[in-house]
């Protein structure tokens, strides 16, 4: 009885952890990527440093909506099947400019070594986002060979 419940428990995860990774990767990215846009984001600041470190050759203002909207974006798009290949190459380009506050910006993110500031820790919980990107590509199909 143990094992059936158990089997059954297996297959109804299996069955609902790519929907609810798509869910989840939705909420995150359209909820965060609107407070930006609006500029209420409790991240500006870490972005607006970094920003100011890399790329002030544009309007910070500027910036922070488009990256906003990035974000909206790209959770939209892991809600629309068949959109996986377009936004998981965004997600995780994504990703690499989120980390980077972790190498520019120690100062904010470290308070000792291996010790994350709030913030730190805010972006190594990207360490999930990117996990249940992951599962999201391991639940796709081979693209079909296109015949030469």
């Amino acid at each position: 009885m143990l094992r059936n419940i158990d089997e059954r428990l297996i297959n109804f995860f299996k069955k609902i952890s790519a929907p609810s990774a798509r869910v989840g990767l939705f909420v995150i990215f359209v909820w965060f990527g609107f407070l930006k846009v609006v500029g209420v984001s409790p991240a500006n600041e870490l972005v607006r440093m970094l920003f100011e470190r890399t790329i002030p050759v544009i309007s910070f203002h500027s910036f922070i909506v488009f990256f906003g909207l990035l974000e909206c974006l790209i959770g939209f798009l892991f809600l629309i099947k068949g959109m996986e290949r377009v936004v998981i190459p965004l997600l995780f380009a994504h990703m690499v400019t989120t980390i980077l506050p972790l190498f520019f910006l120690p100062q904010v993110t470290w308070s000792a070594f291996l010790v994350p500031t709030l913030e730190g820790q805010y972006i190594i919980k990207n360490l999930v986002i990117i996990a249940a990107a992951i599962n999201i590509a391991a639940h796709l199909y081979p693209m079909k060979k296109v015949p030469s």
